[in-house]
């Protein structure tokens, strides 16, 4: 077995079970969820129709690279989003079968393990896979807070020149899970420069990048900055981008990996080894999702309206900071987080995830103590019940 399988950390689901188990909630009060990321807001009944149209293709083999028309709607949907120029579908473009798989294959494909002590830099609090990835990987993971101080952003020009050495990989997430927060252009060319100064690749997971609450203002992507500094080559960058929670569709497992043509060619190498090709039905209806804004911009109201509605609920009880994207809250908690999900837990009946099972700890702290990562994912009736419990269990904690 891999040795560095003992290494790896429970996963924070598991670990919410743990802490709910022997816990017996009210009865008379529903179970809420709000603990895990997946979107509950019907999946577009075009895209279902597609499918269903495309299933005698389950006869044919898929190709590892995917068909030139998926790519073909995945760099059209590129360029119109972060306004590039031209995207090249047969070198720039590779479809996956889901982010989450993406990232981890990804990190196994480009670690080089032949190199001494070999980094992957990744935010804290952070998605999991990030840190699974880098250790089975035999990469050493390091983590970069994301504070308020900082806008929840990390601050790159805290790391180490020793470990900027060392690094392989830098992974970002804009916008941020848990935080919402989104990176701006200065610093993700910040991200790039140092790419270039120490030769490291930069994967950037903009899989919220669709959640935004400005209509007007969305959320910048990587290439969109290489772009902006004339590197239409994409040198060393990678964005990952799914049609999940864009398009309420997490069970499709469909998205794509875009950047670096060399990089891509070598991964795309790696894949057809892996076993991950997309079935055809499943390309057929992502064709059909990524060539359509429509529901996307429905989803997006109803986001806006949920969080409108939970927000001025809760802004009496709890702080957090406004998310500029994505579908969570990130609230400080008035007691260990991990004690206020329990009681939350036992007293109304709601699930929050503890920030403390999303980071680790630092130097100065775990970022994710006291504060809670509340997914708003639930129908809006749901979400502003659980968010009236919620108050309720706050205020009885006063007392």
């Amino acid at each position: 077995m891999n040795a560095n399988l003992k290494d790896l950390h429970p996963y924070p689901f598991e670990r919410l079970n743990q802490l709910k188990a022997g816990i017996v909630p009210p009865a008379h009060l529903s179970h809420i969820a709000l603990s895990i990321g997946e979107p509950k807001h019907p999946s577009p009944e075009f895209v279902k129709q597609v499918m269903r149209d495309s299933v005698d293709k389950l006869a044919q083999y898929p190709t590892t690279k995917g068909g030139l028309e998926l790519r073909q709607s995945i760099a059209s949907w590129l360029t119109r989003r972060f306004k590039l120029d031209a995207v090249d579908p047969e070198q720039l473009v590779l479809p996956v079968t889901g982010t989450r798989e993406a990232l981890f294959a990804f990190t196994q494909a480009v670690i080089n393990n032949d190199a001494e002590s070999p980094v992957v830099v990744s935010p804290n609090p952070f998605y999991q896979i990030y840190e699974g990835a880098a250790i089975l990987a035999g990469a050493e993971p390091y983590y970069l807070d994301c504070i308020p101080d900082q806008g929840f952003i990390p601050d790159l020009s805290s790391v180490p020149e020793s470990v900027w050495q060392r690094c392989q990989l830098l992974q970002i997430c804009t916008p941020g899970n848990p935080t919402g927060a989104v990176m701006s252009i200065a610093q993700m060319q910040e991200a790039i420069a140092l790419a270039d100064k120490y030769d490291f690749i930069i994967a950037s997971d903009e899989c919220y990048s669709e959640v935004y609450f400005d209509e007007q203002t969305p959320p910048f992507g990587l290439l969109e900055a290489c772009q902006r500094m004339g590197r239409n080559d994409y040198d060393r960058c990678v964005v990952f981008h799914s049609l999940s929670k864009r398009s309420n569709l997490p069970g499709l497992r469909s998205g794509f990996i875009a950047g670096d043509a060399a990089i891509l060619k070598d991964f795309l190498s790696y894949r057809t080894y892996h076993g991950c090709a997309m079935s055809l039905p499943v390309q057929e209806a992502s064709i059909a999702a990524w060539g359509d804004e429509q529901h996307v911009i429905e989803n997006r109201t109803l986001y806006r309206e949920k969080f409108a509605l939970v927000t001025d609920i809760l802004r009496d009880v709890l702080t957090f900071p406004e998310p500029q994207a994505s579908f969570y809250l990130w609230p400080k908690t008035p007691i260990d987080d991990r004690d206020f999900a329990q009681g939350l837990f036992a007293q109304q009946n709601v699930t929050l995830l503890p920030g403390q099972y999303l980071s680790r700890e630092s130097a100065t702290g775990n970022p994710g103590s006291h504060r809670v990562r509340m997914a708003l994912v639930a129908p809006t009736e749901d979400c502003v019940e659980a968010a009236m419990r919620i108050k309720q269990y706050v205020q009885s904690l006063g007392k």
